[in-house]
């Protein structure tokens, strides 16, 4: 049975190992747009967390198992369309992950200095797209809006002293850039309050735990009811012990606010300030609580509004999109039978890493049942090994495992002589160059590419 997988994220890579773990006959086909794999393990988890990119141990494991090929520099929707691939394999996964920023919906949302979150992280993360960013750090006071781990994260690579970034896998234009910025103050917005906040309270403790950085709170804002659950107890005691200490001192301040949301973002020709509007929260009969503006309203200057509200999937041309939740409509994983999906774009943006191997799992299973039923395509119209042609004739440089592990190991290479445990390759033409460094391929990085 000949699978594809599009994705090499966690999910894509799940999904992989449980099929190739199944005990049939499995060729998986792990396609990727980027030349690198790993997904947000690479291009999303901060660099100074490196423990949680170990989990990419278990992705060599998986890629060093009979039957698994990865095809990476291969855009499903430019080199290759998704009616294709169903005809060239018994069955399509996806698992693309929810790479759309949501919108906050305001005027002046659109001003030079406001910046998805998602863009921010990919940005100081090295992803080949985004290298370019340059987001303005020149002002004194960023904007943070939004009460999740990635809010918290981009908030603490803002306040932290890059000294203690230099050791880290972080891309060298990030960080020659944070050590050059003017930023002193750095505003996290929730429009909710501190009981409804998303972000985990390991996250939030290490805010708190930062060298010469306050972490501050109102103690007013903290006037709840306990909430029901442990997790949200337990970011309550946090917040509550900040207030409850002497003020205190940092060469940087993060700041929390609750039950505030951004109505307006003004400035002329760049963003200069923030209209914030303030809440009062309603819990509705069925249990859910919202937040409902007063009218009252401030500003507060600012010259960098980082949005992080939320992501939606955008899967390709021809797979059904559930224009709601920003998902693909599926049952279990199942979108039909030889077509399915799993991680985010299956579930939404919500759980940590690990949260995708039981998803893959449930995705997993919806495929082999489908295969012992009879229900997936009789067999591809085109021999095993077809793509490579396809691609081959349409001009596309796949860069294989091989072309990944020559990427890697001169990462590694230029991470030990810095001390650092990779110094990534940023751009699309270096990637390309050190996965098939012959001639071709440096000719194909120069003249194709989706360098911004």
């Amino acid at each position: 049975m000949q699978v594809a997988v599009v994705g090499a994220g966690p999910a894509g890579f799940y999904t992989a190992g449980g099929l190739l773990a199944s005990g049939l006959d499995i060729q998986v086909d792990l396609i990727e747009r980027l030349p690198t794999p790993w997904g947000l393990v690479r291009q999303g988890v901060a660099p100074d967390h490196p423990n949680i990119k170990a989990v990419s141990r278990v992705f060599d494991e998986i890629a060093a198992r009979d039957g698994f090929r990865f095809l990476g520099n291969v855009q499903v929707g430019r080199d290759v369309s998704a009616f294709e691939l169903s005809r060239l394999y018994h069955a399509v996964v996806y698992a693309v992950g929810a790479s759309d920023d949501r919108r906050l919906g305001i005027p002046g949302e659109d001003l030079p200095g406001s910046l998805a979150s998602a863009s921010f992280v990919a940005w100081y993360n090295g992803h080949p797209d985004y290298c370019s960013v340059s987001p303005d750090l020149s002002c004194t006071t960023a904007l943070v809006v939004g009460n999740g781990n990635v809010a918290l994260d981009v908030a603490r690579i803002l306040a932290i002293d890059p000294g203690e970034l230099a050791t880290t896998d972080i891309a060298d234009h990030a960080l020659r850039a944070l050590r050059a910025s003017a930023i002193r103050e750095i505003v996290v917005l929730g429009r909710r309050g501190p009981a409804q906040a998303s972000f985990t309270t390991p996250e939030l403790r290490e805010l708190g735990e930062l060298n010469g950085v306050a972490a501050v709170v109102d103690p007013a804002e903290l006037a709840i009811d306990p909430p029901d659950h442990a997790p949200a107890r337990r970011n309550l005691e946090t917040l509550r012990t900040w207030a409850a200490a002497p003020a205190a001192t940092g060469s940087r301040t993060v700041r929390l606010l609750f039950c505030h949301s951004p109505a307006a973002l003004l400035g002329d020709g760049k963003v200069e300030a923030a209209e914030i509007v303030h809440n009062r929260l309603e819990r509705h009969p069925d249990g859910t609580v919202v937040a409902v503006p007063t009218g009252e309203t401030e500003v507060i200057p600012c010259g960098l509004v980082l949005r992080s509200v939320g992501y939606r999937g955008a899967p390709p041309d021809g797979v059904p999109l559930d224009e709601r939740t920003g998902t693909i409509r599926n049952r279990a994983g199942r979108v039909e039978p030889g077509v399915y999906c799993c991680g985010w774009i299956k579930r939404g943006p919500t759980g940590i890493i690990g949260t995708n191997k039981k998803d893959a799992g449930e995705t997993v299973d919806r495929i082999l049942e489908d295969a012992r039923a009879g229900l997936l395509h009789a067999a591809p119209v085109a021999p095993p090994g077809a793509i490579d042609d396809l691609l081959a004739s349409r001009g596309v440089v796949v860069v294989d495992g091989d072309g990944w592990q020559r990427i890697d190991a001169l990462e590694r290479e230029r991470g030990v002589v810095e001390g650092r445990p990779r110094v990534k390759l940023c751009r699309w033409s270096d990637l390309l160059v050190a996965a098939h460094p012959e001639p071709v391929a440096a000719g194909y990085g120069v003249s194709r590419t989706d360098e911004p």
